[in-house]
C-alpha cells in the first residue's frame, strides 16, 4: 500500500491537506468520502518499484479470456490459473498474473490483487473490475473492458502504421546524402583540385563532404547529445506542459490530435460511467488516460465546477484541447438520458475522423518528403556539374 499526500474539501468548503495511505486515488477518495471530505488532488509520496505496464492488446485478451471463463461458469480462481498457464503469454506477464492468482487464492478481492501489482494494470481496468465485483457482473465488465481496450489497439497501430512510409522516406533521405557525402563526392575532389576557381555551390559541397568523411562521429555525437538534451528537456514537467500546449495549435497536427485526445477521454468516460462509478471518479480516472498534459491540467476546474453544480457539457466545454462535436454529444446525452450511448457514439466517431485525419496527413508529408529529397539531391547534382560544364566551356572557348 502506497501513501498518498491530498488536498480535499470539507462540506464548508474548507481546504484541508494531509497524508494516507491508500490502494490507489480511487481508494483515497472513498476514504475521504467516508470522512465527510472530497479529494481535489493527490499525489504519490512513497517510492515504489517500476513496473512497464502490459500493453493494450494484452490486456484485451486477458480480459476477454476472464469474461467468457467467467461466463462459462468457471470459478474466477480456476480462470486465473488457465490463463496463467498460457504458453503463448510473455515471462512477464506470467509472473504478473500468477501473483494475482496468488493473492485470490489467499482471499484477496480481484480488483485489489490487480491493483497490488504496481502500475502494471491501468486505473480503468482495476476501477471497472471493483464496480463490477459490487454489481456482480464480472463476465460482462471484463467483454466491455476487452472491447475497449481493442479499440484503443488498433487506433494506437493505425497511428503507428501511417507513420511508417514517413519514416522510411527520412531514413532513405539521411542515407542517400551520407553515401553521396562520404563516398561519391570525394571521387571528384581530384578532378575538382585542378579547377583554378569552383562555384560557391561546390565549395561548400567539398566543406560539408569533407567534414562527413573524416568527422562523421562528430555529427553522430551531435545527434545524440541533441536526442538525449530533448529527452531531458520534456522530463521537466513545466517544459512537457508547454509543449503539449503548442502540440495542439500546430497545422494539420493539431487538429488530428485534438480528435485523437477527444476519442480517447469519450472512449474511457464511457467505460467508466456505464459501469456505475460516480461521474467524479469517472473524471478523475479519465484525464489521466488523454495523454496530454495540458488537457488534463484543467480537469481540477472541471471538477470543481461539476461540485458547484455545472452540467458536464458546461463543464466539459470549457476545455482547451477538445474538439466541440465533444460537448455538443454530452449536452445531447444529458437532456436525453443517454449519456454512455452519446459518449460511445462520439468514440466511435472520432475514431473515424482520426482515421481520415491521419491518412490526410500522411498525403500531405510524402509529397513534402519527396520534395525535400529531390531539393537536397539537385543541389548535390548542380554542385557537382557547374563546375565541370564551365571547365568545359572554357576549353571550348580557347578553340
Amino acid at each position: 500500500m502506497d501513501y498518498y499526500k491530498y488536498r480535499a474539501q470539507d462540506e464548508k468548503g474548507k481546504k484541508i491537506s494531509g497524508v494516507l495511505p491508500a490502494r490507489d486515488e480511487q481508494d483515497l477518495h472513498e476514504k475521504l468520502k467516508a470522512d465527510n471530505k472530497y479529494l481535489v488532488k493527490a499525489k504519490k509520496v512513497t517510492k515504489t518499484k517500476r513496473i512497464k505496464r502490459i500493453k493494450s492488446n494484452a490486456l484485451s485478451e486477458f480480459s476477454r479470456n476472464i469474461s467468457e471463463l467467467i461466463g462459462s461458469g468457471v470459478t474466477l480462481v480456476k480462470a486465473l490459473k488457465i490463463i496463467s498457464e498460457d504458453e503463448s503469454l510473455k515471462a512477464k506477464d506470467r509472473e504478473v498474473y500468477e501473483a494475482v492468482l496468488k493473492q485470490v487464492r489467499s482471499g484477496t478481492a480481484f480488483s485489489d490483487a490487480l491493483a497490488e501489482q504496481g502500475d502494471f494494470f491501468p486505473p480503468l481496468f482495476i476501477n471497472m473490475l471493483r464496480s463490477s465485483e459490487t454489481s456482480g457482473n464480472l463476465d460482462q465488465t471484463a467483454a466491455q473492458l476487452a472491447q475497449h481496450y481493442d479499440k484503443e489497439y488498433r487506433l494506437n497501430q493505425k497511428i503507428k502504421s501511417s507513420m511508417t512510409y514517413p519514416k522510411i522516406l527520412c531514413v532513405l533521405i539521411v542515407a542517400v546524402v551520407a553515401i553521396i557525402m562520404g563516398y561519391v563526392i570525394p571521387q571528384f575532389e581530384d578532378l575538382f583540385a585542378q579547377m583554378e576557381s569552383l562555384p560557391v555551390a561546390t565549395t561548400i559541397l567539398l566543406s560539408v563532404s569533407g567534414f562527413v568523411k573524416t568527422r562523421w562521429y562528430v555529427l553522430l555525437l551531435v545527434a545524440i547529445g541533441v536526442y538525449l538534451f530533448i529527452q531531458a528537456l520534456f522530463s521537466i514537467p513545466k517544459m512537457r506542459y508547454y509543449r503539449d500546449k503548442a502540440e495542439l495549435y500546430l497545422p494539420v497536427v493539431g487538429k488530428l490530435r485534438r480528435v485523437i485526445y477527444t476519442a480517447r477521454f469519450a472512449r474511457t468516460l464511457s467505460s467508466l460511467y456505464s459501469a456505475g462509478i460516480s461521474m467524479m471518479n469517472c473524471l478523475q480516472i479519465s484525464k489521466t488516460t488523454i495523454g496530454n498534459t495540458y488537457i488534463e491540467s484543467q480537469f481540477e476546474q472541471v471538477i470543481a465546477d461539476i461540485r458547484n453544480g455545472s452540467n458536464l457539457s458546461e463543464a466539459i466545454g470549457k476545455v482547451d484541447g477538445f474538439t466541440r462535436k465533444l460537448t455538443s454529444s454530452i449536452m445531447v446525452g444529458e437532456e436525453t438520458g443517454s449519456l454512455d450511448h452519446m459518449l460511445t457514439s462520439i468514440a466511435d466517431q472520432m475514431e473515424f475522423d482520426s482515421d481520415m485525419a491521419l491518412s490526410k496527413l500522411v498525403s500531405y508529408l510524402e509529397p513534402v518528403m519527396i520534395v525535400v529529397m529531390a531539393v537536397v539531391v539537385g543541389f548535390i547534382v548542380i554542385a557537382v556539374i557547374q563546375p565541370i560544364y564551365g571547365s568545359y566551356q572554357q576549353i571550348s572557348d580557347s578553340y
